[in-house]
């Protein structure tokens, strides 16, 4: 086991009506407050205004930035840091699923430091502190409500990359499981894929942790008895509510502890299949990471059969794949990239996309020869 600081600032409400604490936990930083949400959906369901009443109730000032959109862009980012810095606003109040929360994460430190939004991403801007940060969240997937991560894309830098710093921890993030009631099924599954990929990408990085794989295979499994029963009753609140703490710790550092690193290949991956076509980011990791696994299952394949052997009750690598394969199915989430519509013609551009873009992993890294393979694996 690797030495290790286990560190996690962020003071997370879970439950029926927490939102009922928003308005007495913005006073701890002020009252000037900028509302970042996204397209819509947050109005058409009412969140919103329960969002706005318990700011009016403190007598909040607010200013508000919409139209944050899902594979969140550095534009917006700008622009909401510009009407936060007209507006010298005391905290920010994020209400969505991660697309939003981490573009508010951005938005905190680009006012606060006066920097632009991308130097920071691409780590060429340092810092040294941020605008106070509350999140609401809307959808179980990310696990940005209690994580110092945060995910961008530039359309003319052609690259979606992450950022993570200590200072992106939002001071309380609010989770009512009914607050994801009207998440369609397509992206609850999507929500679920992803908290899977979040595990399994702290599983195979580098560096022996016992304790922290079972985390992962018990989160796994939470996941994949939960998942199947939201899709088919969505307003059931405990099965909202299994699915949106899976989620929150799948990504809350309890499963990286004790290890060097995390992998993220799977997730590179997916964020450039993401850019270019804008892939809903759950889909494209259930088409990475059985290409990936298939990749890897002569190199690692002692990993990967006790992840299906603790998963499924199976004994080999192949095994292992075709288990997570089929769960991905059958919550009806693609395998492949012809299952979203991309076919062989357009193999070439995603190929050079990720050559130009060195996808890799921080535990096991990709040859040019294996960005190709990659690309073959998932078509």
């Amino acid at each position: 086991m690797e030495n290790f600081t286990a560190y996690n600032p962020t003071k997370l409400h879970f439950g029926k009506n927490i939102i009922e604490k928003l308005g007495e936990t913005t006073l701890e930083f002020g009252k000037r407050v900028l509302l970042i949400y996204g397209k819509g959906s947050v109005q058409k369901n009412g969140i919103y205004d329960k969002v706005m009443n318990q700011l009016k109730s403190v007598n909040a000032e607010v200013v508000e930035y919409s139209g944050i959109k899902s594979n969140p862009l550095v534009e917006d980012v700008s622009e909401a840091a510009q009407i936060g810095k007209l507006n010298n606003i005391d905290l920010i109040v994020a209400v969505g699923g991660g697309s939003v929360i981490d573009s508010a994460k951005i938005v905190a430190l680009s006012i606060a430091n006066n920097t632009d939004p991308w130097a920071i991403m691409k780590y060429k801007s340092k810092p040294e502190t941020t605008i106070p940060l509350i999140a609401v969240l809307t959808l179980a997937a990310t696990g940005t409500e209690m994580n110092g991560a945060a995910v961008l894309q530039n359309p003319e830098t052609k690259e979606k990359i992450g950022y993570v710093s200590p200072l992106n921890y939002p001071k309380h993030s609010f989770l009512d499981p009914e607050f994801t009631y009207s998440v369609p099924k397509n992206y609850t599954a999507y929500g679920v894929t992803d908290l899977i990929a979040h595990a399994l990408e702290a599983y195979f990085g580098e560096g022996e942790a016992s304790l922290s794989d079972r985390f992962v295979e018990v989160i796994i499994k939470e996941a994949m008895e939960y998942g199947p029963l939201v899709l088919k009753d969505p307003e059931n609140y405990e099965y909202r509510a299994n699915i949106m703490w899976a989620a929150t710790t799948a990504l809350n550092g309890l499963t990286s502890y004790g290890r060097k690193n995390g992998d993220w290949g799977v997730h590179d991956i997916g964020h450039n299949i993401s850019y270019l076509y804008d892939t809903a980011h759950g889909a494209t990791l259930s088409i990475a990471y059985p290409a990936w696994l298939k990749l890897h299952k002569n190199r690692i394949p002692k990993k990967i059969t006790k992840l299906g052997n603790q998963l499924f009750g199976t004994n080999s690598a192949d095994e292992t794949i075709k288990g997570l394969e089929s769960f991905f199915k059958s919550i009806y989430c693609p395998i492949k990239l012809s299952d979203i519509g991309i076919e062989e013609n357009k193999k070439q551009e995603i190929v050079n996309q990720m050559l130009k873009n060195k996808i890799n992993g921080m535990a096991h890294e990709f040859s040019d020869d294996d960005r190709r393979k990659i690309v073959d694996l998932m078509m």
